[in-house]
């Protein structure tokens, strides 16, 4: 019988020493990065791959939640044998600053030793990478075998790759963009206004109250919850059928299966995400805009690449469209970098790259290499 290798999963965090310089022009004192390890850093440390999270994710990709109890959020792709393999890479995956599963953000104790609410500083996703250098620095990798993301995974990884294009020899995008649309900003702030019109919001003072605005945070994840799936997908899992009932009560209770299935999404994730990371980060993607920290023009922020790029959108992802992907293709192409792309197809909206999308499977594997 062939042994079954199980690499060492490690949860761990990262104290940052100097304070962290954020593109607002403020200072974040004595930050920690809170980041999960999965297998083995070679004696070259050239094994590593970055796994960067989306916006209601976090570090444990494979390891199960403390909160929820839940598999890791992307086991079925990461593990041994798997498409990104943890019997030959060292897979690293941080929390983003201003997020609420250990490192620093607004529930985090400031300075005062009091939560820092609204006073935490407004971020961008460059900040956020650069707490992921950090994490890199303090482990010793120079250079990663590869960077991968999936939504705000993905502007991650095309921030990481842009501003710090030593630092990666091969970077996938999946699912992602290089800049948030007027749609996207729309539907972040239809949420963000929804926890603030909470009266338990108060300011963002909510801590020392034992409870938050679970009201408002519930719509916003409703709200955003259904731009990550397709309208095929909503109707062949859904459609119009009604929820453990024969007929309309011609009330507001959740009459259809939808209605059930979306509060029931808010509401349980209330549980595990704090309402003002919310804020902070749907404001970090909002200001997302690559060509913009570049001139104005994107290819140029790949100017000193030398990394290999791989590109995958979903046919029925009207979040990110594959319009969006194949601006970031053109880009890489003027910039005279190795660039694949692929569109595929699957039913689920914008979360086909965490779902069973066998294709997928393919295209990471054979990329990671």
């Amino acid at each position: 019988m062939a042994t079954v290798l199980n690499p060492p999963i490690e949860n761990r965090h990262l104290d940052l020493d100097m304070p962290l310089l954020l593109d607002g022009g403020q200072m974040l004192p004595c930050a920690r990065i809170a980041y999960e390890t999965c297998g083995t850093l070679n004696a070259a440390k050239d094994n590593a791959i970055l796994i960067c999270h989306a916006l209601t994710g976090d570090q444990h990709v494979v390891s199960n939640h403390p909160k929820t109890g839940k598999p890791g959020w992307w086991v079925r792709m990461v593990g041994p044998g798997k498409p990104i393999d943890t019997d030959r890479f060292f897979v690293i995956c941080a929390n983003v600053i201003g997020s609420c599963m250990g490192s620093t953000g607004p529930a985090s104790d400031g300075p005062d030793g009091t939560p820092w609410g609204m006073r935490f500083p407004v971020i961008t996703i460059r900040d956020m990478v650069r707490g992921h250098i950090a994490v890199l620095d303090s482990l010793g990798i120079d250079s990663l075998h590869a960077l991968v993301g999936g939504s705000m995974g993905g502007m991650q990884v095309l921030s990481l790759a842009a501003n710090f294009p030593e630092r990666t020899r091969a970077v996938l995008v999946l699912a992602s963009t290089a800049r948030h649309s007027a749609q996207n900003i729309a539907f972040h702030e239809v949420g963000r206004q929804a926890i603030m019109a909470d009266p338990e919001w108060r300011e963002g003072d909510y801590y020392a109250f034992g409870k938050g605005p679970e009201k408002g945070l519930s719509v916003a994840r409703m709200a955003a919850h259904i731009t990550y799936l397709s309208e095929a997908g909503l109707t062949e899992k859904f459609g119009r059928r009604l929820q453990n009932r024969e007929e309309k009560t011609f009330g507001f209770d959740a009459d259809f299966q939808i209605e059930s299935y979306l509060r029931y999404q808010g509401l349980s994730f209330t549980d595990r995400f704090d309402a003002n990371s919310y804020l902070y980060i749907t404001r970090a993607m909002d200001y997302f805009d690559l060509a913009e920290e570049h001139g104005g023009m994107l290819a140029n922020a790949f100017a000193k690449s030398k990394a290999r790029y791989c590109l995958v959108s979903f046919d029925t992802d009207w979040l990110y469209p594959t319009a969006e992907s194949r601006n970031v293709v053109h880009a890489l192409n003027a910039a005279g970098l190795p660039v694949s792309f692929v569109e595929l197809s699957a039913p689920f909206g914008h979360d086909s790259f965490l779902l069973d999308v066998p294709a997928l499977d393919r295209v990471v594997q054979g990329f990671i290499g």
